[in-house]
């Protein structure tokens, strides 16, 4: 759904830990910037109609410097067409956008918690039954883009996850999702945190991308919130994704005692060097965390 574009975008910033912003953008009243990275920056909005409703949306903005730049708003409509074909309880919703002339931006419903990053940050991380019902909100969510969109995300990660109070999980970040049939490099787009959890044949011309690639992703997220670190750690690019796709990580049972061996052997099949080798697809792999999550509730109800 496109909206008018507004030609300014106008900010303030206040005192305390927050910058506040008073300005419009296209239909939404912007109320206070929330969050900002490479390409982007997100604010709190409502709708300018309204200006006595609650300040309930989220509008994510392409940052001013990349509305020249054609991969970045390709990014930016990207995430507007996925989310107009994709919709899951799990999966970040889009509500509108503005993708056709400066300003870019798409429309978001506003959600309450904090990504798994921050969490990690913290120093607070999940308990195994959380972690395993994490991981299989983040299938759901990947199998609805599977299912509804053709695409795989291929950029799961800690920072793309983020959590409400009550543990539902929703996977954020559509502008890099890719068909099956694209290819398109790492080096093309930023990539601050992202090699971290990225699948090896994503960085090489050996096989394709595909829908285990985001399992791979997925295997690299749960190993570092069991164990508060990612499979493997390294000085520079190079090397990080030399270890991705040669070295054989530490066994998450060493990484993280106590974790049970039916859960360690999901998360070392999920970061198999070979594709072919991890579990088949996202519906599958919510179906063995499924069972997991249950056994591992019927050990802590015995052992109560």
């Amino acid at each position: 759904m496109a909206t008018a574009p507004s030609t300014t975008t106008r900010t303030i910033f206040g005192g305390g830990a927050r910058r506040k912003m008073v300005g419009r953008m296209g239909p939404w009243q912007l109320t206070q910037l929330l969050a900002e990275g490479a390409l982007s920056r997100v604010y709190l909005a409502r709708p300018a109609d309204s200006p006595d409703s609650a300040a309930t949306y989220a509008i994510k903005a392409l940052r001013r410097e990349w509305w020249q730049d054609a991969t970045a708003i390709e990014t930016m409509r990207r995430e507007a067409w996925v989310g107009r074909q994709a919709s899951h309880p799990n999966l970040v919703s889009v509500l509108g956008a503005q993708v056709s002339q400066p300003p870019f931006y798409v429309a978001l419903p506003r959600l309450v918690g904090e990504s798994l990053s921050s969490a990690l940050a913290r120093g607070v991380r999940p308990t195994l039954p959380q972690t395993l019902w994490i991981a299989r909100q983040v299938c759901q969510a990947l199998d609805a883009l599977n299912q509804q969109a053709g695409v795989i995300h291929a950029d799961v990660k800690p920072s793309n996850i983020f959590l409400s109070p009550d543990g539902h999980a929703t996977l954020l970040d559509l502008g890099f999702c890719q068909t099956h049939s694209e290819a398109k490099s790492w080096a093309a787009r930023p990539v601050i945190g992202t090699l971290n959890y990225i699948a090896p044949e994503m960085v090489t011309s050996a096989c394709s991308a595909d829908r285990r690639s985001d399992l791979y992703s997925l295997g690299a997220t749960m190993y570092e919130l069991l164990s508060g670190r990612p499979p493997f750690l390294a000085e520079g690019p190079a090397e990080l994704i030399a270890l991705h796709r040669q070295a054989k990580p530490e066994c998450i049972r060493s990484a993280a005692p106590g974790t049970p061996k039916a859960v360690a052997s999901l998360i070392h099949r999920l970061l198999a060097k070979d594709p072919l080798r991890r579990p088949n697809s996202p519906a599958e792999t919510a179906d063995e965390l499924a069972r997991l999550e249950i056994a591992c509730f019927a050990y802590h109800q015995a052992s109560a």
